[in-house]
């Protein structure tokens, strides 16, 4: 079967692996869409995600849907083999602190689809089929397929970033960068109810997307401050992943008001106007992931076929590096999946 390996930086092949076998408590999936992510991203062109380094050949990819193929428990029978799911990609600990308190998502101690944050990585699900623990497996809602349903991961993320700000229904949100994430985090702040939502990026294509996702304003971020700029927000969900969003949503956001830092920042210190925290007494809060987001969000795009604008190609595994290439230019995709069905 074919895989999708990152050796190093800049070394992005398709391996030819070997089947898993699943042992007790896990499942054999039959991948049929993986989403390039951000850190997908990261890993292929810098070698790594913040902190997270790569030290050995990881398979990539946590936005993973397919089919049931086995179980490695004789016991374990759901969902059915031949069912549609999604994979939920973490696994936490579920002792530490963080587990205990409910804050499963920021456990000191998880493994998640292919990431470094440990060694050795946790090897992720870019290949034709996978082996995960049956617990993670999801049934997809009725008449959701699997293509929409590859956004559930994504769409997870910024349901929980969401849900960070707190309120934001009849509340005026700010979105500060407009690639995957922030789209959905658009369409995330309109399901909970938001009243308008202002979305800034450099690039008309990816104010576009945004427009898709149901954003009410679109602002070039290089514009000057009489382009459709407002004047004050309540909340901002900084989404780019540089200093400027930050700097953008802590200037715009109202006194009292929350921002929420998403993008993940570049390794190491980072400017940011700390004393308008101060002065304004805002809140800066920070999302990391997701958790039992995910089985709302798999509700939510079985809801809205509108979600469907949001993937802008899907490109064979076997041309994978055209596709994460195709991915990194946001001047010409929102979200890219891969294609492992043979």
């Amino acid at each position: 079967m074919l895989g999708c390996v990152i050796h190093g930086q800049g070394d992005l092949r398709v391996d030819e692996l070997t089947i898993p076998e699943p042992g007790p408590g896990q499942a054999l999936v039959a991948v049929r869409y993986g989403g390039v992510c951000g850190s997908d991203l990261h890993y292929w062109r810098h070698g790594g995600v913040g902190d997270f380094r790569l030290k050995e050949p990881m398979l990539l990819g946590h936005e993973v849907v397919g089919t049931v193929v086995s179980y490695g428990s004789p016991d374990a029978s759901s969902p059915a083999v031949g069912t549609a799911v999604a994979v939920h990609p973490a696994t936490p600990c579920g002792v530490c602190p963080e587990c205990v308190d409910g804050r499963r998502n920021v456990c000191r101690d998880t493994r998640y689809l292919g990431s470094a944050a440990r060694f050795p990585h946790v090897q992720g699900g870019f290949a034709a089929q996978v082996v995960v623990p049956a617990e993670q497996l999801r049934r997809l809602p009725a008449g959701l397929e699997l293509r929409r349903a590859a956004l559930a991961e994504p769409l997870s993320v910024a349901l929980h970033a969401v849900r960070r700000a707190g309120e934001v229904a009849g509340r005026h949100v700010l979105v500060t960068g407009a690639g995957p994430i922030g789209c959905l985090v658009v369409a995330a702040a309109k399901a909970a109810g938001a009243a308008h939502v202002t979305v800034t990026d450099l690039l008309p294509a990816a104010l576009e997307y945004a427009r898709l996702a149901g954003a009410d304003t679109l602002v070039r971020a290089d514009e000057p401050d009489d382009a459709g700029w407002p004047s004050e927000v309540d909340v901002g969900v900084e989404a780019s992943g540089v200093a400027a969003g930050l700097e953008t949503c802590l200037r715009l956001v109202r006194r009292g008001g929350v921002v929420v830092q998403l993008g993940m920042l570049p390794p190491g210190p980072s400017p940011f106007a700390g004393n308008l925290v101060v002065s304004r007494e805002i809140e800066l809060r920070g999302a990391f992931r997701f958790d039992t987001e995910f089985d709302e969000a798999l509700r939510l795009l079985a809801a809205e076929p509108a979600f469907d604008g949001l993937v802008s190609a899907v490109v064979p595994v076997t041309d994978a590096e055209s596709a994460f290439a195709l991915a990194a230019d946001r001047g010409r995709s929102c979200k890219v999946l891969l294609d492992f069905a043979t």
